[in-house]
């Protein structure tokens, strides 16, 4: 019995050690997830335009490649803006560079598993002191030549897990870093999506402005000529001419919105302000924006990249406890060496030149300062930060499907009444002109319809760019696709 318990006890002790000392479970936080969204889906694929047509929406998102969301909306000039800025973009570089980066540290890690070995050769002279070879004062010591040739070799056996530890906190932070690379695509991808957008609705309130003022100068023109036949008085001359100006001075304005718009899209695709021009291509009604299906919400876990990244940080930080306990243990490094010295290089390989060593160092911290034993806490509140990020970050990504789902929710609203709006203020501006020249209204009214015409025509402009840009940061919500997460296939992101 006593024989038995002796053998016992090491083994039992030895599990408890490698128990204590190697990183801990690492525990998905717990997270509400629901079941499904609480915005509503839009599924209706049949529209009516402001002028009565109808028109189908393009075929939902899911039949697109995966990752390569930017072609559901039919756009050959939004495809090339993008694959320009893919490639090259400067923050998307720096992203790319920092994946080389971690991938070689976490090779690095990868190194401390497999023997180190390395070859010296050298060669010394020198003279010592006649004392310290126990003759007398003054003898004369002739100096000496010696060569010499190693081979050595080193190392860590990993009996409390301090190299595999650090072997996957490397390979965490490296994969946290992939995920960062994900997401800067994704925004650079989202973000050239949205001003490219933004620059044609821009460029389709300019042409509504360009339709005004061109009323306004044939209001001018027919009042000057009326003025002139004593049919008006100054007044209403007057009031032309301030609505011209003022409607010319709007569009000089938004022109200004325009080249900011131009200059925010070369920086994306990495070019110089002064190089780069877009094209004027306004957004049309007729513009089809693809049904950007949400999924469930677990789902949206696996596709955002920012998730995936504070998940990799989570698991860095984990195998970091597992660093920190082994510190407190003994670390058994085994050494070797062979080779040769001799008085001349070619006899460092004779036989009678050899030497070689072999030995262990079994090193076991004993008086600290209490420095192992911090840097566990220290860890340990580095993982409890790293799963407070997590927890953050799904919760924001839950908040900005459900802004979007319900931004486009209420654009289309929106939409579908401003469209109807648009048409009676065509009919009503139409009348007022009608009135207005067989002399039944005054030039006020005539005014006020084409001014509320104008108005209207802006924010009809204006919707269609922001369910635009909101469908697009819906997609950049979901991560960027909707069957899985991108994989980083940037060419720059490789080895």
């Amino acid at each position: 019995m006593k024989t038995m318990i002796a053998r016992g006890v090491p083994a039992l002790l030895a599990a408890l050690l490698l128990a204590a000392c190697g990183a801990p479970e690492l525990k998905q936080p717990a997270i509400e997830v629901p079941t499904a969204f609480k915005e509503p889906q839009d599924r209706t694929d049949v529209k009516t335009a402001a002028d009565g047509t109808r028109w189908k929406q393009a075929q939902p998102a899911e039949q697109q490649p995966r990752g390569e969301w930017w072609l559901a909306f039919n756009d050959p000039a939004l495809n090339e803006l993008v694959a320009e800025a893919t490639r090259n973009n400067a923050n998307l570089a720096v992203a790319a560079a920092r994946v080389k980066q971690a991938r070689a540290i976490a090779g690095v890690a990868e190194a401390d598993r497999i023997p180190q070995v390395g070859v010296g050769v050298g060669a010394q002279r020198g003279r010592q002191s006649p004392l310290e070879l126990g003759l007398p004062q003054g003898t004369d010591v002739r100096p000496t030549t010696s060569y010499s040739a190693q081979l050595s070799a080193s190392y860590e056996v990993d009996l409390f897990g301090r190299v595999s530890s650090n072997v996957a906190a490397a390979r965490g932070d490296a994969a946290t870093v992939e995920a960062n690379y994900r997401s800067v695509l994704l925004s650079l991808q989202a973000d050239v999506a949205q001003t490219y957008f933004r620059l044609r609705a821009t460029d389709a309130e300019l042409a509504t402005l360009a339709e005004t003022v061109r009323l306004r100068e044939e209001n001018v023109r027919i009042n000057q000529r009326r003025f002139d036949l004593g049919d008006i008085g100054e007044f209403d001359l007057s009031r032309a001419r301030t609505e011209l100006a003022t409607t010319q001075a709007e569009a000089i304005g938004l022109e200004r919105q325009r080249a900011n718009a131009e200059h925010a899209l070369a920086v994306l695709l990495g070019k110089p302000a002064a190089a780069f021009t877009a094209g004027v291509n306004p957004l049309q009604d007729s513009t089809l924006l693809p049904s950007i299906p949400a999924g469930l919400p677990s789902a949206l876990l696996e596709r955002r990249p920012d998730i995936a990244a504070a998940q990799r940080a989570m698991e860095a930080s984990n195998a970091r406890i597992g660093v920190a306990r082994s510190a407190m243990f003994p670390a058994l490094t085994i050494n070797a060496a062979g080779g040769g010295v001799g008085p001349a290089f070619a006899d460092v390989f004779k036989w009678s030149s050899r030497s070689w060593v072999l030995g262990a160092l079994l090193n076991l911290p004993v008086i600290d300062g209490g420095r192992n034993r911090n840097n566990i806490v220290r860890s340990e509140a580095a993982l409890e930060e790293s799963v407070g990020q997590y927890r953050q970050s799904v919760l924001t990504a839950f908040a900005e499907v459900e802004d979007n789902l319900a931004g486009l929710r209420i654009l289309s609203g929106q939409t579908q009444r401003i469209d109807e709006a648009v048409l009676s203020a065509r009919r009503s501006a139409d009348l007022a002109r009608k009135l207005y020249d067989a002399g039944r209204s005054s030039y006020l009214e005539l005014l006020d319809a084409q001014r509320n015409l104008a108005t209207v025509e802006r924010n009809a402009v204006q919707l269609r760019g922001e369910r635009a840009v909101t469908t697009v940061a819906l997609i950049r919500a979901l991560g960027g696709g909707w069957d899985g997460a991108p994989a980083v296939n940037n060419a720059q992101a490789r080895n």
